[in-house]
């Protein structure tokens, strides 16, 4: 198991309270802040001592830095939220976010297969064209082979040609979802609870992110509060390459239909898995409906999904069978406990049980 990075995590408290490192060095008592830019780099460990100190003074369990699962410091987060949402919510569910990735990080390598160091990028830049941001959805669907419904397919071509992370969640009211990158990893998080259209566009877009985050990294909240005329562009270069990548222009020319009729809009973005109304200006862009027209429509009309959603519409299992399959094998090689595994996925002994049953994995414990 990799050291756990005590510096990086001493580091995200000190910016997270706003404190200097000449601050936070006189709170240790440090004679001058080279001490911390050292613990910080990774340089010096903390001694006892001064971990007890840093416990005390932000107020944080001694498993903030013990614990070799969590990644704060080491992890970027873009989160796609209501604006209304509680930043303290937010917060919270990141840690616990951030610990289901780290596990993920740690326990592929404990069980001899690590994440790729080797990522991709796209060519893009915040100079790059709308129409570039469409045509690299285009080619990033026909690189992974997404088929005839794309949505259906994304989440896994994402694990198996790219090595990215994607993670069904129960994220609360308000929080979509979010992309994350850490050392070696991309993940997305999408809330499994959202309607299919929403699930699959959020999926999309946070996959934008993640391949362009080095030339144009998003912001920590993305929910259009405060966001600058740089980073508005930014997001709209992920949904045209969202739109593009779920609705290629090549699959909707092989589906006839009256594009101006509502009910062929609602159950051919059903079929898609995505919204009518995104599926309406993606036709629009493709120029089988026209701008005017589009703009006159009853958007009313144009439901949900495509379609009126069900109460007992089908939802994804929890975090997905890439991640089950590591935590099975970990547990199965003596890298983690039953009990530590159901502590981390925060459900029983039982309920790990039932969870591994339902994404068809053998139970890697006995009752």
């Amino acid at each position: 198991m990799a050291s756990v990075p005590t510096g990086l995590r001493l580091k995200a408290l000190r910016e997270r309270r706003g404190l200097s490192q000449e601050e936070l060095s006189r709170i240790f008592g440090f004679d001058n802040r080279q001490t911390l830019q050292q613990i910080e780099s990774g340089q010096r460990r903390l001694t006892a001592e001064e971990l007890v100190a840093a416990v005390r003074e932000f107020d944080v369990p001694l498993d903030f830095f013990t614990n070799p699962f969590l990644i704060a410091g080491e992890a970027r987060f873009s989160w796609r939220r209501d604006a209304d949402t509680p930043v303290s919510d937010l917060d919270a569910f990141e840690r616990q976010a951030g610990e289901w990735i780290g596990a993920y990080r740690e326990l592929r390598a404990m069980t001899g297969n690590p994440v790729s160091p080797i990522v991709h990028r796209l060519n893009l830049t915040r100079a790059s064209s709308y129409e570039d941001a469409t045509d690299a959805g285009e080619a990033v669907a026909r690189f992974l082979e997404l088929g005839p419904v794309p949505s259906r397919d994304l989440a896994q071509a994402m694990y198996d040609r790219m090595s990215i992370l994607v993670l069904m969640v129960d994220a609360g009211d308000g929080i979509s979802g979010a992309a994350c990158l850490v050392r070696n990893l991309g993940a997305v998080l999408v809330n499994r609870n959202e309607i299919p259209g929403r699930r699959s566009y959020d999926l999309a877009h946070e996959l934008f992110h993640i391949l362009t985050w080095d030339a144009m990294p998003p912001e920590r909240l993305d929910d259009g509060e405060g966001s600058g005329k740089l980073q508005k562009r930014v997001e709209t270069m992920a949904e045209k390459f969202a739109s593009a990548l779920l609705m290629p222009s090549w699959l909707l020319r092989s589906i006839t239909g009256d594009a101006t009729d509502p009910a062929w809009l609602n159950a051919t973005a059903t079929g898609l898995g995505v919204s009518a109304k995104a599926l309406k200006w993606r036709l629009v862009d493709l120029g089988r409906i026209d701008r005017g027209t589009a703009r006159a429509y009853d958007d009313d009309l144009l439901v949900n999904n495509g379609g009126l959603v069900s109460e007992d519409r089908e939802i994804p299992l929890r975090f997905g069978r890439p991640f089950m399959d590591v935590m099975a094998t970990a547990i199965l090689q003596g890298h983690i406990s039953v009990r530590r595994a159901a502590a981390l996925l925060d459900v029983s002994v039982d309920g790990l049980g039932e969870l591994f049953g339902a994404h068809g994995i053998t139970r890697p414990f006995d009752m």
